[in-house]
């Protein structure tokens, strides 16, 4: 701090006198080299210091090692400690004794030594002082994205009557965090209360759980969910260890748990009484009570899209992708069809949301082939089979509080007076909250309501807008941008590296080419649909997609120069299909399919076919197959054990399988000599796995990460390898990080009076 003078034109750091010394060695004690070191109680740096001021440095340089950016992060850390606080992290009455702070001990939580500091704020300041590097914040552009997320939400706190998302990036959350944490305090007076008394919202953070993130979106998403009563969440959250669980958190309560029994579920959603909560796990529709319990099955459901508990004693569910709403007894049963799909309007219905009459429910009907079509939308329906009513235009689901119908507008929260028991709407829509995170994948806004005042939602854009391409070396080094920011789902380098192709639209796409060395890029088709990742022949002149023409997955193929129509290469038999990759000696084309019994299933289709054979069908779902260099094995992602893991197996013969992961895995991909393999971890961090032959089996070495990528949780397609294996092409959102709050909002309707 000695060093940080400010001045009218703002910070500046003075004093780069000692930055690293070339001569340093990185073996043997620091403690050598502090000699002349400053003293504890004048912790100023003089000329001809070895390591820097002392009160600051990283474990790792107290062990003598050597430093790197992370270490900075790490003197950060204590920077900002020490302006929160007025106190240092690290203090001792000797060098010996400040050493022994910074290796063994952790700094008094800043909540304790000042109240009123928000939380949001000290995760950032613990997660700069983690003794391990590999468990800080990898980058400082990293920090400063938390920073400005807590400086830019500290605006909902002020903003009224509506509770409103605003970009002010001069404004110190300082402040902000006063209020934030008054809300704290009086959210709990409240509850206490039969009726709202204060007469404005009340605004705060609920962080994930301790060195974990949430996993709000994706196809194995779970979205937060408010209580009935109020009092409680749950969500989808993955730990430290990489272990993804349903959460439940008791808002009077300050830290998170996970409900033992529901590792590898999704999409939960709360029974009426607040005491269970039911969720999505292993092609079934399972429930748990949250006081403690084995988890039960209630029916099948192979892919589900939402599920919501009726007082009567009734779940509504979608069991698949393109299926009505069905019924079942929550005490198990065989499900009833409620909802019949007209395949002249729509292909599916979803995130069905039970009304509290007991009678009524809501839903989203849209279509795959027209996402933008006039009669898509939210629609009021009744359990006796009376026709539907279309409410609002909309993609995404709906729900109801308060007396009012709760719905997305792009990305902001609207609010109209509806009853649900004869489904009119009354007056005008009114905007709640400008900034909701929209999974425009799945048709999913991530937000939710009680009946009772209580609104959570998860701030952002849509996670398939506004990202960014960036070049990166194995350290996680960022070598520049590449393309605009672009709704991308799935990139793909052709053999030679001299092209990518990529599917580009939200939600509609179309399929382009990037030349890399003339910088120019060719679109490739002109109906825009829903497409999967392309893939590349081995020779460069066409390029493998699955799309959905005509109301009809198959696998295409398209010219690399665009000459020519789509050529339609086989039919899927399931509800859709993903193309994953193509073999090097151009015989065989690997494609998953998503089949109502199985969840999704490897295929494959020889060059001289026209039909494609199961390779890999169980009841666990299998995707994401790559071919070896060589050909002789197909690396994978499966679920068989509860979560996603990487295994590689033989091809074409497929027999013993060998886990690769450990820890969770996503997206494998081979290095050019086949002796590696990488993947993505599900806290979002590169892994790179040793892959060595030996009499016709697998040795996997030891698995090291390379980088933590900037992309939102459930993204498609996060990164590509090159093929040389030089650098990685790797999604980055604009501050869109799986580990940031949810933002909760207290008495959310005394807004809306006053407008």
């Amino acid at each position: 701090p000695g060093n940080i003078v400010l001045t009218k034109s703002g910070a500046k750091l003075l004093d780069f006198g000692l930055a690293k010394p070339q001569g340093l060695a990185a073996s043997g004690s620091a403690f050598s080299g502090i000699a002349t070191q400053a003293s504890p109680a004048s912790p100023v740096t003089r000329e001809g210091t070895v390591i820097g001021t002392f009160q600051y440095m990283s474990p790792e340089q107290v062990e003598g090692h050597e430093a790197d950016s992370r270490s900075d992060i790490f003197a950060l850390g204590a920077v900002l400690y020490e302006m929160a606080t007025g106190k240092r992290a690290f203090e001792g009455k000797s060098q010996i004794s400040i050493a022994s702070a910074i290796l063994e001990k952790e700094p008094e939580p800043i909540s304790r030594v000042q109240p009123m500091t928000p939380p949001a704020l000290e995760h950032v300041v613990k997660t700069c002082l983690a003794k391990d590097p590999e468990e800080r914040f990898q980058t400082a552009h990293d920090v400063k994205l938390q920073l400005r997320w807590i400086a830019e939400s500290g605006s909902q706190v002020n903003a009224a009557p509506v509770v409103r998302r605003k970009r002010s990036r001069e404004r110190l959350a300082w402040a902000a965090a006063l209020i934030v944490v008054a809300g704290l305090a009086a959210v709990g007076w409240l509850w206490k209360r039969s009726a709202w008394s204060y007469d404005a919202p009340i605004v705060t953070s609920i962080l994930p759980p301790e060195k974990g993130f949430f996993a709000l979106t994706g196809n194995e998403g779970g979205p937060v969910e408010v209580s009935p009563d109020g009092k409680m969440l749950t969500f989808l959250a993955t730990n430290a260890e990489g272990k993804t669980e349903i959460w439940v958190r008791d808002l009077s309560q300050h830290e998170s748990r996970p409900l033992p029994g529901t590792e590898g579920g999704k999409e939960p959603f709360w029974s009426p009484d607040s005491h269970s909560v039911a969720f999505f796990a292993g092609s079934k529709l399972k429930r748990v009570e949250t006081a403690g319990g084995p988890a039960v099955t209630v029916c099948d459901a192979a892919n589900a899209r939402g599920g919501s508990w009726m007082s009567s004693g009734i779940i509504l569910f979608t069991p698949n992708t393109q299926t009505g709403i069905q019924r079942v007894a929550d005490s198990g049963g065989t499900p009833e069809t409620i909802t019949q799909i007209d395949p002249n309007l729509h292909t599916t219905h979803r995130w069905p949301y039970a009304l509290p009459d007991g009678k009524h429910f809501l839903y989203l009907a849209a279509n795959h082939r027209a996402p933008s079509g006039e009669k898509n939308g939210v629609y009021w329906a009744s359990l006796d089979g009376k026709p539907s009513r279309l409410l609002v235009h909309s993609v995404a689901n709906a729900a109801f509080a308060d007396g009012h119908l709760l719905f997305l507008r792009e990305n902001t929260l609207m609010a109209q007076p509806f009853n649900p028991e004869n489904g009119t709407l009354t007056g005008s829509p009114t905007p709640v909250v400008e900034g909701v995170l929209y999974d425009s994948g799945v048709w999913r806004g991530v937000f939710s309501a009680s009946q009772n005042g209580v609104l959570a939602y998860e701030p952002g854009g849509s996670i398939a807008q506004g990202v960014q391409l960036e070049w990166r070396d194995r350290s996680g080094k960022q070598l520049g941008n590449w393309g605009g920011r672009e709704s991308y789902f799935g990139t793909a380098f052709s053999r030679d590296g001299s092209r990518v192709a990529a599917v580009i639209g939200d939600p509609a796409a179309d399929l382009w080419v990037y030349d890399l060395k003339r910088s120019v890029r060719t679109r490739l088709t002109f109906k825009p649909t829903q497409m999967s990742a392309p893939v590349w022949a081995p020779d460069g002149s066409r390029i493998a997609f699955t799309a959905n023409y005509g109301g009809k997955w198959a696998l295409y193929s398209k010219a690399a120069n665009g000459a020519g129509e789509e050529v339609l290469v086989s039919e899927i038999e399931g509800a859709t299909g993903t193309a994953s990759d193509w073999s090097r000696d151009g015989k065989y084309l690997l494609f998953d399919v998503l089949a109502n019994d199985t969840r999704r299933d490897i295929w494959f289709l020889r060059s001289d076919q026209s039909k494609g054979t199961p390779l890999l069908r169980t009841p666990a779902q299998e995707d994401q197959a790559r071919f070896s260099p060589d050909g002789r094995w197909i690396a994978y992602v499966s679920n068989e054990s509860g979560r996603d893991e990487v295994y590689v197996t033989p091809f074409p013969n497929v027999g013993p399988k060998w886990q690769v992961s450990s820890e969770g895995g996503d997206i494998p991909q081979w290095s050019r000599d086949g002796r590696e393999l990488f993947f993505l971890r599900p806290d979002n961090t590169v892994m790179a796995a040793p892959i060595a032959e030996k009499d016709s089996s697998v040795e996997v070495g030891t698995v090291k990460s390379l980088f933590k990528l900037n992309s939102p949780a459930g993204i498609f397609g996060a990164f590509v390898v090159s093929p040389d294996d030089s650098r990685f092409l790797a999604t980055s959102s604009a501050g869109g990080e799986s580990g940031a709050p949810l933002t909760l909002v207290v008495n959310w309707m005394a807004g809306l009076k006053k407008q």
